[in-house]
C-alpha cells in the first residue's frame, strides 16, 4: 500500500525522512514556512545525500501545503514547533503523525493540550527515537529476553559526540546561537539533541520489565556563548519503580564519537554499538569470562528512517500491539529531561510523580 505523506521541515531531518519515504514507494509532500529552506532542499542537501533529486517530491510553503487525506504527517521542525504543529496535524486526521524528537521544549508547554487532543482521535502519534526501532536495537532486545546475560543488574548509555557533525549536515547555521541547537530550554543543547541516550536507557529499562523512571540526579555544564545557552554534557543517574539504577551521558563535545549502551547483567553483559565499524552496528555479547561474541548489524544512515518507516507501517496494521516510539514513551523521555534541568537548578535528586498512568503530572523535589 502506498502511504500519502506530509513532512513539515526541509532541514536535515525533513530530508532524511523524505528519503525513506520515497524508498517505500510512498507519495510525499515536504512544506517549510522558509521560502529558501525547498530550493535548498531540492539542489543542495537532498542530491548531495542521495545522488539525485527525487522529481516525485512535491514541495509547498506552508501556506500552500493541501490539508487533510494524508496517512502520515510528519513533523521535522524545530522543537518549540513541534506541539502547535501537532496539534493542527490532529485536526487533519492523519493515521499517524511522527513528531521528531526531542517531542517538545523542557518547559513541557502545550503537552497537556496536545494529550488530550490525542486521546480524542483515531490517528497513532509516535517520537522520532529511531534508534530504539532499529535492528541492533531489536537484536539486543532479542537477547536480553532470551536470558542470555541473567537478570539485569544496571544499563549505562552513553552519546557522546561533537555536534561538528551536526553543522556540517546544516551549512547555512554559522553556529549554534543560529538555531535551537544552542539554547536549551528550546529543546537543543546536549540534553536535547543527544537525548536518544536517555531514550534508550528507557526502552532497555522497559524491556527487563524495570518499569519508569521514578528518580532523576543530574549534573549539566551550560554554556554561555554570545547570544547562546546551552548544556555541553549531560549526565543522569536514573533510578526505576524496580530499584534498577544505571547512568546516561549525552555530549556534544567528544572526538571521535562514542555512542554505546552496556546491559550488565549476572552472567555477563550486551553492549550495543552505534557505528561499530565502516559496514554499520553492533551488538556484543561479553561473556563472564571477558569472551565476545559480535553480532555485526549491517547499517547505512538512510537505513535509520527506514526502519521507523517500516515500523509505524506495520504498527498501523496492528491494532494492540504497544510501540517504544509512542507517544507515551517520548513524553517520558521530556519528563525525565525536565526533572534533570530542575536536578541541577537545584542541586537536588527530583522525583518524576506519574498519575493516572498517562499523563504528566509535576516533578518534586527529594531532599538529599
Amino acid at each position: 500500500m502506498g502511504y500519502r505523506v506530509k513532512i513539515y521541515g526541509a532541514g536535515s531531518i525533513g530530508n532524511h525522512l523524505a528519503h525513506a519515504a520515497r524508498q517505500l514507494g510512498w507519495e510525499v509532500i515536504v512544506c517549510d514556512i522558509d521560502p529558501q529552506a525547498l530550493p535548498r532542499m531540492q539542489h543542495e542537501i537532498y542530491p548531495s545525500r542521495y545522488g539525485t533529486w527525487d522529481p516525485a517530491i512535491v514541495l509547498r510553503t506552508n501556506a500552500e501545503a493541501p490539508v487533510g487525506r494524508f496517512d502520515l504527517i510528519c513533523i521535522g521542525t524545530p522543537p518549540e514547533h513541534h506541539l502547535p504543529l501537532t496539534l493542527e496535524a490532529l485536526a487533519e486526521e492523519p493515521r499517524a503523525i511522527l513528531v521528531e524528537k526531542p517531542l517538545c521544549p523542557p518547559s513541557l508547554d502545550l503537552v497537556d493540550d496536545m494529550i488530550g487532543a490525542a486521546q480524542r482521535s483515531l490517528a497513532k502519534v509516535f517520537v522520532g527515537y529511531d534508534h530504539v526501532v532499529g535492528k541492533a536495537a531489536r537484536l539486543a532486545e532479542r537477547l536480553v529476553r532470551a536470558g542470555t546475560v541473567g537478570e539485569m543488574q544496571t544499563i549505562d548509555v552513553e552519546f557522546r559526540e561533537h555536534w561538528q557533525g551536526i553543522f556540517r549536515a546544516h551549512p547555512w547555521l554559522n553556529g549554534p546561537e543560529d538555531s535551537y541547537l544552542g539554547y536549551w530550554s528550546r529543546g537543543g543543547g546536549a540534553s536535547g539533541e543527544h537525548s536518544h541516550a536517555l531514550n534508550l536507557w528507557q526502552h532497555f529499562a522497559h524491556v527487563v520489565d524495570a518499569g519508569r523512571v521514578t528518580e532523576v540526579s543530574a549534573s549539566l555544564n551550560y554554556v554561555r556563548r554570545g547570544k547562546a545557552n546551552y548544556d555541553d554534557l549531560c549526565i543522569l543517574t536514573l533510578r526505576t519503580a524496580s530499584g534498577l539504577v544505571g547512568r546516561v551521558v549525552q555530549d556534544v563535545i567528544t572526538r571521535p564519537p562514542r555512542k554505546r549502551a552496556r546491559l550488565q547483567g549476572t552472567d555477563g553483559a550486551l553492549e550495543w554499538v552505534n557505528g561499530y565499524s565502516a559496514e554499520g552496528d553492533a551488538v556484543v555479547h561479553v561473556h563472564a569470562d571477558g569472551r565476545e561474541d559480535v553480532h555485526l548489524v549491517p547499517k547505512r544512515r538512510p537505513d535509520d528512517f527506514i526502519e521507523e518507516l517500516k515500523h509505524i507501517e506495520a504498527q498501523l496494521r496492528r491494532a494492540d500491539e504497544r510501540s517504544p516510539i509512542d507517544l507515551q514513551r517520548g513524553l517520558d523521555t521530556m519528563l525525565v529531561l525536565a526533572a534533570a534541568h530542575r536536578s541541577e537548578r537545584e542541586r537536588r535528586r527530583v522525583e518524576i510523580d506519574y498519575y493516572h498512568d498517562q499523563h504528566a503530572t509535576r516533578c518534586s523535589q527529594e531532599s538529599p
